[in-house]
C-alpha cells in the first residue's frame, strides 16, 4: 500500500519596503500573517515555516492591504498599529506561550529574557525563552526585538542587531542608557 504524503502548504509572500530592509510576509489562506522577516534571512524564514508548518509553498502575492497599512504606519511612527495585525503561528505550547507574553510588552519598554521567563512561572527557564524567542517566524509584530540581556545590552536578533537597535530606537527605548545605568547599579 503506498503511503500518503501530506501536501506542502501554500503562503502568499509579499514584500514592504520599510526604513531597515525590505519585509518579507508570509500570509496563510485566510489573509493571516504567518511570518515577517527581511530579505536577506529569506533563508531562515523559511526554515521557520518548515519547522512550524511541514512543506510549504510560497507563492509571490502582494500581502493584504491592512497588514502593508499597518506596517506602514508602524514604520512611520505610529507604534500602535501593530495591533490591527491578525497572526496565526504553529510552534510548541511552550513557543505559543511566549510569544503570546512577548506581544504583551508595550512598545517602547523592554524585557530581560529572565524576566519574561519568571513573569511566565518559570524563572530558569531563560534559555528556553531565548529558544523560543529566536523562534519567532513574526519578527516587529510579535515584538522579539523587546527583550535584551539581563545587563540592559542589545543581544541576539534573528534580524541582525542593527535593526533590533533602530526598532527599538524607534519605539523610543534609550538602551545605551539602560545599559550604562545596570553596569553602575552592579558596581556599587
Amino acid at each position: 500500500m503506498p503511503m500518503k504524503t501530506k501536501a506542502a502548504l501554500s503562503f502568499g509572500l509579499g514584500r514592504l519596503d520599510t526604513p531597515i530592509g525590505v519585509a518579507l510576509l508570509v500570509t496563510d489562506a485566510d489573509q493571516i500573517l504567518c511570518a515577517l522577516d527581511w530579505e536577506d534571512y529569506e533563508s531562515r524564514m523559511r526554515e521557520l515555516l518548515r519547522l512550524q508548518h511541514g512543506d510549504v509553498v510560497l507563492q509571490e502575492r502582494p500581502a493584504p492591504s491592512g497588514i502593508r497599512n499597518a506596517l506602514s504606519a508602524y514604520f512611520g511612527g505610529d507604534l500602535a498599529a501593530l495591533g490591527a495585525i491578525k497572526w496565526r503561528l504553529g510552534g510548541t505550547p511552550f513557543q505559543r506561550k511566549v510569544w503570546a507574553a512577548l506581544a504583551d510588552i508595550p512598545a517602547g519598554t523592554t524585557m530581560s529574557y529572565g524576566a519574561l521567563a519568571a513573569q511566565l512561572g518559570s524563572p530558569r527557564a531563560m534559555r528556553a525563552v531565548g529558544h523560543a524567542n529566536g523562534a519567532n517566524p513574526i519578527s516587529v509584530v510579535i515584538p522579539c526585538h523587546r527583550l535584551i540581556g539581563a545587563d540592559g545590552s542589545l543581544v541576539k536578533y534573528g534580524g541582525g542587531l542593527h535593526r533590533k537597535r533602530w526598532l527599538l530606537a524607534h519605539e523610543g527605548v534609550a538602551f545605551e542608557a539602560v545599559a550604562s545605568r545596570t553596569r553602575t547599579a552592579r558596581q556599587a
